[in-house]
């Protein structure tokens, strides 16, 4: 069953006078419990492509068809719902607060839906990904595996299908990249999430069960 279709995407920006065609008619579909790489080199179109897939950007033209819904009839507080119930997000940055600890980092999603107290279930996380110690520590206290380590539980504190993993190896050593990968191979696995991890590396190629290759806005 396919939980991401792309049709015909082609995205363009206007810098000024200038028009700017990232994404040249893409079309691509994500089945559900994939583990999809898609790899490309630095200004090939992923980042934009990683935004279609993960409803942070509509296309210019060509559709987004999540759970074979149409994302362009969809105001955006319905989108926010919709991204916020379906995909949990890991950045190469980790996007976490500062002056909160790992565990508010973690409920932070839930803050935006309606639902019931999730701290037993944040708690949960930081012990699956092996941070049950450092609950209350803030990010500033943190390795930076730790820190990704922390991101991958704010994904998932949801219980979204999908995981949108955009260069979660890119600021860590090859240690804690080795085992950032294996907590997403679990998760893929055991608990069938469906994967897309957006990277620049070859070396990840092997860690999924398909890859996507983009270049110069297409689909190499």
């Amino acid at each position: 069953m396919n939980i991401i279709e792309l049709k015909n995407i082609k995205k363009t920006y206007t810098m000024g006078e200038v028009k700017v065609q990232v994404l040249r008619g893409i079309s691509l579909a994500i089945k559900k419990g994939e583990f999809a790489v898609i790899i490309g080199p630095s200004g090939s179109g992923k980042s934009t492509l990683m935004n279609m897939i993960g409803i942070l950007d509509k296309p210019s033209t060509g559709q987004v068809l999540l759970h074979r819904k149409n994302i362009a009839h969809l105001n955006e507080d319905d989108l926010a719902v919709l991204r916020g119930k379906t995909i949990g997000f890991v950045f190469q940055q980790f996007n976490l607060i500062k002056s909160m600890t790992a565990l508010e980092n973690v409920l932070l999603p839930t803050l935006f839906l309606d639902g019931p107290d999730r701290t037993k279930r944040g708690i949960e996380l930081l012990n699956l990904v092996g941070l049950g110690d450092r609950v209350h520590h803030k990010p500033t206290e943190l390795s930076g595996g730790q820190q990704q380590r922390v991101a991958i539980a704010r994904s998932l504190i949801n219980d979204p299908e999908i995981i949108l993993a955009d260069e979660p190896t890119g600021n860590l050593d090859s240690s804690s990249g080795k085992a950032v990968m294996e907590i997403l191979h679990k998760l893929n696995k055991e608990d069938n999430k469906t994967i897309i991890l957006i990277t620049h590396d070859t070396d990840l190629i092997k860690k999924g069960t398909r890859t996507i290759r983009i270049k110069d806005g297409k689909l190499a």
